[in-house]
């Protein structure tokens, strides 16, 4: 009978101790910091909002990676600035922080540039109680402000001195450089180097509720052209006419939305013209045509975009568009090219479930309510794709808010301290595992 009376006391007692102490001394440390720099975060941030830092913008992106820069210094980062005039951008962040070598090994990934250029009418910080507007403020200022607030609580408690940290803020996230795997080679390199790699884009949240992002679909761009022959309309389907481009586009198109659906796949088309002539401009955003309603059209153009989860998802999907392109109607011709310049996928794999899973255990600890994970149909690609294949990776480690990449763009400032102890108390438990 007395043990029964226990087992409900003790169970009492243990959802009684407060959250705070079931971090250790040092973890407890980090929380305080963070608590305690909560306006100078702020601060920074509204610093870095306050300087246009649109992708073609390469001046503005430059002085945000200065602010970058004196902020990662003093807690003795080796900070490069790796230029990227060659691709037509800014250039990126690469700052390392050398621990003792024998934890795991972490990378760190935001980036300095927006979608607001300085023509933009949407320009400033500006705050209204518990909520922050401003160009960029979640994607990804307030991600990289919650990552420098992380590091800053890390060295105060003592947990940094030992960690193994790269850091990586590309300047071109929003509209990458071309060559692609110019722009991204240093990123490549650093996952490849790295354990584990934590990404700092806007933190997944819906009614409430964080969620963890373990899984990112990819982003990859095609041009669709067929070609037919041009003559009176009166003799179109004939054996000599045929069908004409615009017949054998929308063949394939359509065939596309019937036969191609599948689980987290997609493929928009974005732009669509065909004529006598037809023609797309060297960017591929802009396409024209003219004709008559009585002659066959010589040209069709379509662009679009495929989004795939998995490696093997993706390579499936583009055979298939390839073979129904090869079905031409009589006397078309059609060709489809994907971009070489496009984003892989994240895929869910056991290693970022399991990084998920740990970061569930600070929330444990921090007495905060466990992350699902969420649907990576909701989200976009990111730069975390590039190292998913060679590291555990979590995304979407940055501010909550709403209204990415339009005017109105906004954040919760209580999420920049709940995000910043959540990512210090993982590194700092992450750096104390061996490789």
């Amino acid at each position: 009978m007395r043990y029964a009376l226990l087992l409900p006391m003790l169970a009492l007692i243990a959802t009684a101790v407060p959250a705070e102490a079931r971090l250790g001394r040092e973890e407890q440390a980090i929380a305080a910091t963070v608590d305690r720099e909560a306006d100078r975060t702020i601060a920074l941030l509204e610093r870095m909002v306050n300087r246009n830092s649109g992708t073609l913008n390469l001046p503005g992106v430059t002085a945000v990676g200065e602010m970058v820069r004196a902020e990662l210094e003093p807690l003795g980062f080796e900070v490069r600035w790796i230029d990227m005039h060659a691709t037509g951008r800014a250039g990126h962040i690469v700052a390392t922080h050398r621990g003792n070598g024998r934890g795991k090994r972490i990378l760190l990934i935001g980036h300095l540039d927006t979608v607001f250029e300085p023509e933009s009418p949407f320009q400033a910080f500006t705050r209204n109680g518990d909520r922050a507007t401003g160009p960029g403020v979640g994607d990804c200022k307030g991600g990289d402000a919650v990552l420098v607030a992380a590091l800053r609580a890390m060295q105060a408690a003592g947990t940094l001195r030992n960690a193994d940290i790269m850091v990586v803020m590309t300047g071109d996230e929003e509209r990458p450089g071309a060559p692609i795997a110019a722009a991204r080679r240093d990123l490549i390199e650093a996952g490849r180097w790295a354990d584990v790699a934590l990404e700092f884009e806007n933190l997944a949240s819906e009614g409430g509720r964080d969620f963890g992002t373990v899984a990112r679909r990819s982003a990859t761009s095609w041009t669709l052209t067929t070609h037919g022959r041009s003559g009176h309309s009166s003799g179109v389907f004939g054996g000599e006419l045929g069908y004409g481009a615009i017949y054998e586009m929308a063949r394939i198109l359509d065939s596309f939305r019937r036969e191609l659906p599948e689980p987290d796949l997609t493929y928009n088309v974005g732009v669509l013209a065909g004529g006598t002539p037809a023609a797309i401009d060297g960017d591929g955003f802009r396409v024209t045509a003219s004709g008559k309603t009585n002659i066959t059209a010589e040209t069709a153009i379509a662009r679009g975009d495929l989004r795939a989860l998995t490696p093997e998802q993706e390579a499936r999907v583009r055979a298939r568009m390839q073979a129904i392109v090869a079905q031409h109607l009589p006397r078309t011709e059609a060709e489809l090219v994907f971009s070489e310049d496009s984003y892989p996928p994240m895929a869910p794999t056991a290693g970022n479930r399991a990084l998920l899973a740990q970061l569930n255990g600070v929330n444990r600890d921090l007495g905060l309510p466990e992350m699902p994970e969420y649907d990576p149909a909701k989200r976009g690609a990111a730069d975390s794709s590039f190292v998913a294949g060679d590291a555990d990776t979590l995304a979407g480690m940055g501010a909550a808010g709403g209204g990415a990449h339009a005017e109105g763009e906004w954040i919760s400032l209580a999420s920049l301290s709940r995000q910043a102890k959540r990512a210090a108390i993982l590194m700092t438990r992450l750096s104390r595992e061996a490789r």
